[in-house]
């Protein structure tokens, strides 16, 4: 007997037969005729080589076959009907596992929130968090290493988008006791000439340089110290020991350790922070969800909690 000859109608038709005990009855649950109920459940009975029931003009019962045929035919229904949620919820984007990059601050106290509020919505879809380093994502994206990845603006090559979310002033994070946290009048680049400042990876101490392209050698800042991580810096930077450059939407971090925020004029640099995502291959509907929904709530997120700073 060759099981692809099996079809879910019959398995369901039979028992609904059983289960009501009545054809006619059964006709109406699955939406035939009793004619056809009799024709159905006489098809699965010829695939069987057994019959499934005893009739006689009075009543009709199972069969001893009948009977030991019911437990898997019922197995069999219940998982083809689980099945057929679990299709359901994936095509509403209401099951999956998503896999998102993000740097360490992104990824450590901006991510977990987003995920947070899109569970309570879609508790079926898993979000997985991979840290990635800024200099990654695009790549991380491209190969499949992530479905999704979020993070400051990179150059991107066609198989990969960028949705840009919002702009970020590259600021000066310092202890409240720094002497340039303590000043009135706005500081500019060439008031951080001898100030000590430690950059957070090769990514910040590349944009730093870049910042000052169009300034004159001598008003050029070079870090003194470059650690791998922002949390690094920032440690350092609350010591006092030196102070920091760093896009705003760090303040998540920090102010825990009580930074003060200020911005650098003349020029004033802006980073924007992207969304990327596959351009070149199908992502699975859970990423597309959840690349919609996280969008629209980093966008208000930064509207909401991006602070004021001071000039």
């Amino acid at each position: 007997m060759a099981f692809t000859r099996f079809t879910l109608r019959q398995i369901e038709t039979f028992v609904a037969v059983v289960e009501v005990n009545s054809f006619t009855t059964a006709a109406v649950r699955v939406g035939l005729t009793v004619q056809a109920v009799s024709q159905v459940i006489a098809e699965l009975e010829a695939i069987l080589g057994f019959r499934l029931f005893d009739r006689t003009t009075r009543k009709m019962a199972l069969s001893s076959a009948g009977r030991d045929f019911l437990g898997p035919a019922e197995t069999l229904l219940r998982h083809a009907r689980a099945a057929e949620s679990a299709a359901d919820d994936v095509r509403h984007r209401a099951s999956g596992v998503v896999r998102i990059g993000a740097p360490l601050v992104l990824a450590s106290a901006v991510l977990p929130m987003a995920i947070r509020d899109y569970a309570a919505q879609r508790p079926k879809v898993v979000i997985r968090i991979r840290d990635v380093a800024v200099d990654n994502l695009v790549g991380a994206v491209s190969v499949g290493d992530v479905d999704l990845a979020v993070g400051p603006d990179r150059l991107t090559e066609a198989d990969v988008e960028a949705r840009p979310l919002f702009d970020s002033a590259w600021v000066l994070w310092c202890a409240r006791s720094h002497p340039l946290a303590l000043r009135r009048q706005p500081i500019r680049w060439s008031d951080l000439r001898g100030v000590p400042l430690v950059a957070a990876g090769r990514d910040h101490e590349r944009s730093v340089a870049l910042m000052q392209l169009n300034l004159p050698e001598g008003e050029r800042v070079t870090p003194v110290d470059v650690v791998d991580n922002i949390s690094t810096a920032l440690g350092i930077a609350a010591q006092g020991l030196s102070a920091t450059l760093a896009p705003a939407y760090v303040h998540v971090l920090a102010k825990l350790h009580g930074l003060q925020m200020r911005r650098v004029i003349e020029p004033e640099i802006v980073r924007k922070v992207c969304l990327y995502r596959p351009a070149a291959r199908t992502s699975s509907p859970a990423a597309e969800g959840f690349f919609d929904y996280l969008a629209q709530w980093l966008a208000d997120w930064h509207r909401r909690s991006a602070p004021r700073t001071r000039r």
